[in-house]
């Protein structure tokens, strides 16, 4: 996938590819985010690594891309990572699977979050993608709002299953 960077809201805000020394401004937006984050203080709570060998993958796969968007300090103030799955079902459709969408909380309600997701959307079409899917997670009802408002509709119910670490 070929995604262009940008400037959003007038050049305030610049959107790019995460680099790896993004991975922990990412993951502290993505945890103050999460609806039930675990104790701050519990012992070995969220080490980066996992998170840098999961960087690793999205940034060696051709199909994704993940976004850091940077605020006019240079400091990370959202997030998203966009995927182009293609496949047989919607007459051999090609999807962008937009994830983890997620805007600083003192930048919230300034226009951010809908300038990231028309750049995504416009993204996926100029990659080839005719649909335009995300999760959001059942307890984020004002992310449900922001989604409908910007023309998503819940058309799907979406299941989960943890797996338990190999042995």
């Amino acid at each position: 996938m070929e995604i262009r960077p940008a400037a959003l809201l007038g050049g305030s805000y610049h959107v790019r590819r995460a680099e790896r020394d993004d991975v922990g401004p990412i993951v502290r937006l993505l945890l103050a985010d999460t609806p039930s984050p675990p104790p701050a203080d519990a012992p070995g709570a969220h080490p980066l690594e996992p998170y840098l060998r999961a960087y690793a993958a999205i940034a060696a796969d051709p199909a994704n891309f993940l976004a850091a968007v940077e605020d006019p300090g240079g400091q990370i103030a959202g997030t998203l990572q966009l995927t182009l799955i293609p496949c047989l079902a919607v007459g051999g459709a090609t999807r962008l699977q937009v994830e983890a969408v997620h805007v600083r909380a003192d930048l919230r309600s300034n226009g951010l979050g809908a300038a990231m997701m028309d750049w995504a959307v416009a993204e996926g079409r100029r990659n080839g993608a005719t649909l335009v899917q995300l999760t959001s997670n059942a307890r984020r009802v004002s992310a449900h709002r922001f989604y409908s408002r910007l023309g998503f509709e819940a058309s799907h119910l979406g299941f989960k299953r943890a797996l338990p670490p190999l042995p």
